[in-house]
């Protein structure tokens, strides 16, 4: 039997940063992750760049988020934040995946964590409101591992669901959620000769509304557009895709690219025959936007395929029903919260369900909403946080603090109260937030309450 004070279920971003804080908090921390790396969807899903770290000018995410990237840079695998040449938010945060997997094993190594790979969520016990252990699997089979808290960091909701914590899932009119992307990465792309046609061709990107001298204004392109011509493709049949155009990010690396182009409706997440379709249906996606890009896209004459994925990428599934839910009228109004643990200025970005179409509601420039602790604990299951995409959260405002640095931020938060209470002996209902805060500051993270 394997004992802790805090068990992370799931490596991403937010989970990595939870292990890290709790870690660094002072508690026996083990974080177990599905894959052999760490980094979730920014390494196992292929998506990129990270968006945003910034509400206006102010760097509203910082703590161990933003020091990952600090490493990056100092390592040269990522520029730092740099200007959003698509023209959505303020910034994006290009990275080299494999070195942000290495990057952030020394995270939760050099603060004390222990890391277990290859390892899947088998079972979950409770007894009395509490989780009594979980079971595993991987190579050494089936075995238990036990802790005062845990964390759950799995994307889904999956610990939760386990342990008997109430969800919704998707839309509240009628449960569908946003659709699913499997990303495309390429390389060999002549990133001038893109440049060229889109100032070459202002109309076809409806984001710059005529102006296209945004896309010199950073060190990597970042772009959404092409309408025209992915109209076309669609009307010829070479394109199957449900959505209205292309987007493509250029990562630390010239010349290489993330295509978030795929779309991929009407799949769940959370069921495994269903989520294996819909990876199939992706890879065909993928397979003509290959096509499409190199016979149609200036630049992309002789790109090559690097990955697909590797995994897809899963926007919203389940939301763990906890003691307050964040709304998007929280979000709009930028309503300030005692229990505050991380702030955002990521805006309301749906992907429809039912096809095409993004609709956008976003905070006048530089504003800034709250995440509160209250988000992240349910009222039925005594030592259980959550973290991540999965907290409590209406469909609308989901769609605003899904993104991975706010994601982030949401598992510093969610490390350090853990911590708390595994080393006070208290439910997490029961931990001192004022604490939290003031740890949280400690360590970096930006705070305003």
């Amino acid at each position: 039997m394997q004992q802790y004070d805090v068990v992370v279920m799931g490596g991403g971003i937010s989970g990595s940063m939870a292990a890290i804080a709790a870690s660094k908090t002072g508690a026996k921390t083990l974080i177990v992750e599905s894959h052999g790396f760490l980094g979730g969807t920014l390494t196992a899903n292929g998506v990129g760049p990270m968006m945003t770290f910034h509400a206006g000018d102010k760097l509203a995410i910082q703590g161990f988020t933003n020091e990952l990237i600090e490493r990056l840079k100092r390592i040269g695998k990522s520029p730092g934040h740099i200007f959003d040449t698509v023209g959505f938010t303020y910034s994006v945060t290009p990275f080299d995946a494999e070195a942000m997997k290495h990057e952030l094993e020394l995270m939760v190594t050099e603060a004390g964590g222990e890391i277990l790979y290859h390892t899947m969520l088998a079972g979950v016990e409770t007894e009395n409101g509490r989780i009594t252990g979980i079971k595993v699997c991987n190579k050494s089979g089936l075995s238990d591992i036990h802790a005062s808290v845990f964390i759950d960091a799995t994307g889904d909701g999956d610990l939760s669901a386990g342990a008997g914590a109430e969800y919704t899932k998707g839309r509240e009119s009628d449960g569908a959620t946003q659709p699913m992307t499997l990303k495309m990465k390429m390389y060999n792309v002549d990133i001038p000769k893109v440049k060229e046609y889109i100032h070459g061709h202002p109309e076809d990107f409806p984001l710059y509304n005529g102006d296209t001298s945004i896309i010199e204004k950073a060190p990597r392109l970042s772009v959404g557009g092409f309408d025209s011509l992915f109209k076309k493709a669609k009307e010829r049949g070479e394109i199957s895709i449900p959505r209205e155009n292309i987007l493509f990010f250029e990562t630390n690396n010239p010349g290489e690219v993330i295509l978030n182009t795929t779309r991929i409706i009407g799949h769940d997440a959370t069921d495994a025959l269903s989520l294996s379709r819909a990876e199939m249906e992706g890879r065909k996606q993928c397979r003509e936007l290959e096509l499409f890009v190199r016979k149609y896209i200036p630049g992309f004459e002789h790109a090559v395929v690097e990955s697909t994925g590797p995994n897809i990428g899963v926007r919203g599934s389940r939301q763990i029903k906890g003691v307050y839910t964040l709304t998007a009228d929280d979000i709009l109004q930028q309503r300030t919260f005692d229990d505050t643990i991380a702030h955002s200025g990521y805006p309301i970005d749906i992907h429809s369900p039912d096809g095409e179409g993004t609709k956008h509601q976003k905070l006048e420039w530089g504003g800034m909403y709250s995440i509160p602790y209250s988000c992240m604990i349910t009222s039925s299951v005594k030592n259980l946080i959550v973290i991540g995409r999965c907290i409590s959260a209406t469909f609308e405002a989901q769609a605003a603090m899904r993104t991975t640095p706010t994601t982030g931020a949401i598992g510093h938060g969610g490390g350090v109260a853990a911590a708390l209470a595994a080393l006070e002996g208290k439910n997490v209902q029961e931990v001192d937030i004022k604490k939290v805060q003031t740890i949280l500051k400690e360590q970096g993270a930006y705070l305003e309450v």
